[in-house]
């Protein structure tokens, strides 16, 4: 029922080229979408912003206490999703966890200091988090809609970081699958579907180090009254490949299984539409307080038969961070 009235109320705005915020949590069970001019001072947000590198506190302020899972918790999930990629269930699949953080700052000066090409800052009587994302979802400009998969990621200090994960095999057939799959999703509602430019290397800021993150970029045409049916669009993509895994669907229903926590928010989308064109990103770099003052960190990778343990429980714990 959520699916259908978030596809009638974008499909309303957009038509109307009224412009809007849209928040859409992980299964689309949860959303908000609200005119910007009629925006509480609660809910901000920032679209592709580029980084300022004078805005930085210093270090000792930005501390942040990581409690993830055991490992010895997160290799049953690794190991049964292992036997799921064996029976051909599953070729990649985005397992995430929930660790508790401890830090003394709070999410609205999170989301003041951050550095992040996407944020979001969400609050209300049932949520209460910030997302600080380096992943666009979907660009729509000049009828022409654009998505921008980020699969694979590296430590930058590592002596040649960006040769090793270009020339890594798994990382290779890792985000060749997660291309593949938005290829065919923009398939389904638009044309001339083209891989614009394949595994470009972007740097990330994250905090006390940075990051090689690698991306691809593809395209497709749509058609002129787009804007029409903006809900059919977003829905029809959704949940976001790359926060999930391939084949989709069979995928969807193992994660399920596997984690054992409610995503929300985290790993949907939100983005905006300004009458004409429209932006948007995947709610990854995610943190959530509950109503005792508690603070969650959601993160997670990607796992196909080539997969390490050790480098996989390590990603998700590097990937617990502040861009500061």
């Amino acid at each position: 029922m959520s699916k259908e009235l978030i596809k009638e109320k974008l499909n309303k705005f957009g038509s109307e080229k009224e412009p809007f915020l849209f928040v859409l949590s992980y299964d689309l069970s949860k959303f908000y979408i609200q005119k910007l001019s009629l925006l509480p001072s609660s809910i901000k947000f920032e679209l592709n912003k580029k980084e300022n590198p004078n805005n930085l506190i210093k270090s000792n302020q930005t501390k942040i206490e990581k409690f993830p899972m055991f490992f010895c918790e997160y290799k049953k999930r690794f190991d049964l999703l292992q036997e799921e990629i064996k029976n051909g269930n599953t070729y990649l699949c985005n397992l995430t966890v929930k660790s508790k953080i401890k830090t003394s700052i709070t999410l609205d000066e999170i989301y003041e200091k951050v550095e992040a090409k996407f944020k979001l800052r969400f609050k209300n009587q049932e949520d209460n988090f910030v997302c600080f994302s380096p992943e666009r979802f979907v660009e729509i400009k000049d009828n022409k809609i654009f998505t921008y998969p980020m699969k694979g990621t590296i430590d930058a200090s590592i002596p040649n970081a960006q040769a090793i994960i270009l020339n890594d095999k798994k990382e290779l057939a890792e985000h060749t699958m997660v291309v593949d799959l938005l290829r065919n999703d923009l398939g389904i509602i638009a044309s001339n579907v083209k891989v614009d430019k394949f595994r470009y290397i972007e740097e990330i800021n994250a905090g006390d180090k940075k990051l090689l993150q690698v991306s691809s970029s593809i395209s497709a045409d749509l058609q002129k009254n787009w804007n029409e049916k903006l809900g059919s669009i977003l829905t029809s993509l959704l949940p976001a490949g790359s926060i999930t895994g391939t084949p989709k669907k069979k995928t969807v229903e193992i994660l399920e299984k596997l984690e054992d926590y409610n995503r929300d928010f985290y790993t949907g989308i939100f983005g905006v539409f300004d009458g004409e064109n429209l932006d948007s990103s995947v709610m990854i770099r995610f943190i959530e307080e509950d109503n005792f003052g508690n603070k969650f960190y959601k993160s997670g990778g990607g796992i196909t038969c080539d997969s390490n343990i050790l480098n996989e429980y390590q990603e998700l714990i590097d990937k617990i961070y502040l861009p500061f």
